[in-house]
């Protein structure tokens, strides 16, 4: 018998919920089991609370698959992008080096017109010289033919007049007739013979005169044909140019310094270009040398900072598809959770992905190391270093040389690592920097 409050609580309930007797019989005896109200709703509610839970556990796994796959679709779908990204990338890098090619290209064809040009402007030069040397002897010889004729005319007339004056008369007697007539021929004769000169002179200058005005227009054109051809080299040299001083100044590097540090280390002489002369003689001649000079110095700034940017860790280590798992900076670590400072770039991709060295350098390091794995790593100029984790073979030696965009290894998954990857850092005189920075700064010139 139940006292007290059960007692009360199972007396209201029996109203709704009646008392229940389950009867057990033997082959002796018989017994029976009650329930009573508020046992009944105990286990029912028990059994309602039991399937409540089950209700919402299973509710629950059911969200939290729907919302992994959704994820999983989304990361998914967020990949694909990413890969189309690249490939974009990609395609216009290959663009971008395409045109530098095309640029070069031209620049050396214009380099050789320009040199053609310029042997065929200082034989027109040389010929206009000797042209005008010969026209200024013509212009002597005619003036002492001019001279000459003209004393012969007063030598004519004054004999004329001493003729007139002792006979009287133009007409003389027979002897002196004769005297005279043989000088009057010979005098004649003489005069003949210096207006045909003369006449020769005067046509021989003229035709000098004509060579002079066509080779002055021809040089003229030859002129303005080479003033277009520099306009388009200094075009081209200024496409080569402007991505390199670009990624230099993206990097935070100084262009001048890098390119006198380079103009320093790499000072040899000599090569076809020195053998470009031209006439200092007048305005336009002074103009295409200064336009040349210009044209070389600009050259040898793109020679420079072609060197400067292979030498440099300015481009992509990672040759294939790839996603970035963990930036520069602190992160919660992945094996402990803890608060800890990363000091590169970690990149996943499939193994055996290609790593490429970004930059031109010594390999200072290529084995095991801790937590990095198989490590490479490479000296560049400038204090510059870069590192190369957790791959899965090593191509390179230690004290080898190596040039951007060589192979030094495969992705793997060696050392402290969660997964597949390239953890790859830049450090400065031995302080570690953003790697992304000068990734980025290689976009327009790889």
């Amino acid at each position: 018998m139940m006292n007290g409050p059960f007692a009360k609580l199972n007396a209201l309930l029996a109203r709704h919920v009646p008392e229940q007797r389950i009867y057990m019989r033997t082959e002796r005896t018989t017994r029976y089991f009650r329930a009573t109200p508020l046992f009944q709703t105990a286990i029912g509610a028990v059994i309602t609370v039991g399937v409540c839970w089950t209700v919402i556990a299973t509710s629950t796994l059911m969200i939290d698959r729907i919302s992994a796959r959704s994820d999983k679709t989304q990361a998914q779908v967020m990949q694909r992008a990413y890969e189309a990204r690249l490939n974009e990338l990609s395609k216009e890098r290959d663009t971008r080096a395409l045109e530098a090619q095309t640029a070069q290209d031209r620049f050396y064809i214009a380099l050789e017109q320009i040199s053609q040009q310029q042997s065929e402007l200082l034989q027109a030069e040389e010929e206009r010289r000797e042209l005008a040397t010969g026209l200024k002897i013509m212009q002597k010889k005619l003036q002492v033919a001019i001279k000459e004729r003209d004393e012969a005319q007063k030598q004519s007339d004054s004999v004329m007049a001493e003729m007139q004056a002792v006979t009287g008369s133009l007409s003389t007697k027979l002897g002196s007739a004769n005297d005279t007539e043989e000088t009057l021929t010979t005098m004649a004769r003489a005069l003949e013979a210096t207006v045909q000169q003369r006449d020769q002179l005067e046509t021989t200058a003229e035709e000098l005169y004509t060579q002079m005005s066509e080779m002055s227009l021809a040089h003229q054109l030859k002129e303005q044909q080479t003033a277009r051809i520099f306009a388009r080299l200094e075009q081209a040299v200024d496409v080569t140019l402007g991505p390199l001083q670009k990624a230099l100044s993206n990097a935070g590097i100084n262009t001048d310094s890098i390119l006198d540090e380079m103009r320093r280390t790499h000072s040899g002489t000599g090569g076809p270009l020195t053998a470009l002369s031209v006439s200092t003689k007048g305005d336009s001649a002074n103009q295409l040398t200064r336009d040349a000079v210009d044209i070389l110095d600009k050259m040898d700034r793109v020679g420079l900072a072609k060197m400067a940017v292979s030498k440099l860790p300015l481009s992509f280590p990672v040759d294939g598809g790839y996603r970035n798992t963990s930036g520069f900076g602190y992160r919660r670590d992945p094996k402990t959770g803890g608060r800890r400072m990363h000091k590169g770039n970690d990149m996943a991709g499939a193994r055996g992905t290609a790593i490429l060295a970004t930059g031109d350098g010594v390999v200072t390091f290529a084995g095991r190391q801790s937590g990095y794995g198989k490590l490479v790593k490479i000296r560049h100029v400038r204090g510059f270093e870069t590192y190369y984790a957790h791959m899965s073979k090593i191509r390179v030696k230690s004290g080898q040389r190596v040039s951007r965009g060589e192979r030094i290894g495969d992705m793997g998954n060696t050392g402290r690592s969660t997964g597949v990857h390239l953890h790859y850092e830049v450090r400065i005189n031995g302080t570690a920097v953003n790697p992304s920075k000068y990734m980025k700064a290689a976009r327009n010139v790889f």
